[in-house]
């Protein structure tokens, strides 16, 4: 497994158009995990930050408003 200072460098280098995919890939890979078991807290964690994530993006461009 790659280090987190890797995947940060292989992010960037992903186009934006791909950056949509790279996240669903992962959400499809969680969902996953949790139609196999409801209570798979890895699973649960992923999309508890992805939902804080996108509350603080969401606040973010408002306050740029």
């Amino acid at each position: 497994m790659r280090k987190p200072s890797d995947l940060w460098e292989a992010m960037g280098a992903v186009d934006d158009e791909e950056t949509g995919h790279v996240l669903t890939k992962l959400f499809v890979m969680y969902e996953q995990l949790l139609a196999c078991n409801p209570e798979d807290q890895e699973a649960l964690n992923f999309f508890r930050n992805l939902d804080i994530a996108l509350i603080q993006t969401a606040a973010c461009n408002l306050n740029r408003r």
